[in-house]
């Protein structure tokens, strides 16, 4: 973990060129909302998607809420008149979702939901949904997103994308890969011979920035999603890693030891101007902006051990964040700032895993202990979740976690593993 950490281009890799992922809930809150999300009326020939079963699943992983399995309902509504309360509240659910889809043209489908307070017997969202055949699953996570919104007073996250890396088990191909929230519709964007690694999200969701391994040394790309052109943005000699965009998406914060020492440097993507953040002799690295832009988390170990920074690139003060315990790194802060999430080493010899601190009381708390050599967190936009690379049953796996560390899920590919995860943003 130490010599990844220090530099930062050596990586366990995994076994597999392509990881389709899945979901193995493996905890949620003791007090789940109970709802019913009836299976939804369709006439006509199997549909390439299962809407309402998309959306039971995200919101049973979301751990918020206990999922009613169809075959155990009394009835399968689709609209208000077949829809009689008193079944469900003999069910025990606090709420209820039914839905319809009919074609209205090929290929396009409308979709209907209602989502129901069964005590209180009155409807608290009704939307209806225009699809075309690819964009079934979408609709499915947008139901989820507003369904959970409504219910919990959090904006929902279903519908973004994270990002990936996997390779083959004789290590001579590499992939960077983007898929849903849930693991779904995996895409490579990117192949190499090349080692990948620090993929990391412009905040409007086009782009990925990421590092390349190549013969001559590290390298930092910049690469549009949609088309797979690609930008080299740093080749300085030395190290050139951990890149990471600034809340308006026009410069990278990244690091270079060009100078001899690995520093943190700032580089506007428009104009190639480049500012040295930090001048110290102790290693400095793994730069994350803070939502004002005016500052940047970092890690170093001028404290003698890896601890968590903050500077502001205005005036260049330099704060200490953390000193709980032996090693504090990757700092990830969760969209509303209170929140920072981190890889975490108690003492000297004990495993690596994930914590968050509560930057408003100061309490540090370790998030995850049925892994092991937990690294890479990832904050969904939320604020709600954090993703992290881990091993788990001697495989490297994805795997999240609440900030409140209530809810857990596993994240395993079907045949290999994967590493190295960045959730996306919300695309508006």
């Amino acid at each position: 973990m130490s010599l990844r950490y220090w530099c930062i281009a050596l990586i366990f890799l995994s076994s597999l060129a392509r990881a389709e992922l899945t979901i193995e809930i493996t905890q949620g809150i003791a007090s789940s909302i109970p709802i019913a999300v009836v299976p939804m009326k369709w006439q006509g020939k199997p549909l390439p998607e299962n809407v309402d079963e998309i959306i039971r699943s995200d919101l049973e992983r979301s751990g918020h809420f206990g999922i009613l399995d169809p075959d155990d309902m009394l009835s399968h509504p689709a609209s208000e008149e077949e829809l009689y309360f008193r079944d469900w509240r003999l069910l025990k659910q606090d709420y209820l979702v039914i839905s319809s889809i009919k074609t209205i043209a090929k290929g396009q489908y409308q979709v209907r939901y209602q989502l129901f307070d069964v005590f209180n017997e009155r409807e608290l969202l009704a939307q209806t949904l225009s699809a075309n055949t690819n964009q079934l699953r979408d609709i499915g996570h947008r139901i989820s997103d507003a369904i959970y919104e409504q219910l919990t007073g959090i904006r929902g996250a279903f519908s973004t994308k994270i990002a990936y890396v996997t390779t083959n088990r004789t290590r001579t191909q590499f992939n960077l890969a983007i898929a849903d929230s849930d693991g779904a519709r995996e895409k490579v964007v990117m192949s190499s011979k090349y080692s990948i690694f620090s993929p990391s999200w412009s905040p409007d969701g086009k782009r990925l920035a990421y590092v390349l391994l190549e013969d001559s040394g590290s390298k930092v790309y910049v690469q549009d999603i949609a088309t797979g052109k690609k930008q080299l943005v740093s080749n300085h000699k030395g190290i050139n890693s951990a890149p990471a965009f600034s809340p308006d998406g026009n410069k990278l914060a990244l690091v270079l030891s060009k100078d001899g020492n690995p520093e943190i440097y700032v580089v506007d993507l428009n104009t190639r101007h480049w500012l040295r953040v930090t001048n110290h002799y102790a290693i400095d690295t793994e730069p994350n902006w803070m939502p004002d832009g005016d500052h940047l988390l970092f890690t170093s170990g001028r404290s003698g051990n890896p601890q968590i920074y903050r500077v502001s690139l205005v005036s260049g003060f330099i704060e200490r964040i953390t000193f709980d315990g032996n090693y504090n790194a990757r700092a990830r802060l969760a969209q509303d700032g209170r929140f920072l999430v981190m890889v975490h080493q108690s003492a000297k010899g004990e495993p690596f895993h994930i914590a968050s601190m509560d930057l408003s009381r100061g309490l540090l708390q370790i998030l995850t202990a049925d892994t092991f050599l937990d690294e890479s967190p990832s904050v969904s936009p939320n604020g709600v979740m954090v993703m992290y690379a881990a091993k788990y049953n001697k495989r490297s796996i994805l795997a999240a976690v609440s900030v409140d560390g209530d809810v857990r899920f596993l994240v395993p590919s079907k045949s290999g593993d994967v590493r190295e995860p960045a959730w996306g943003p919300y695309i508006d």
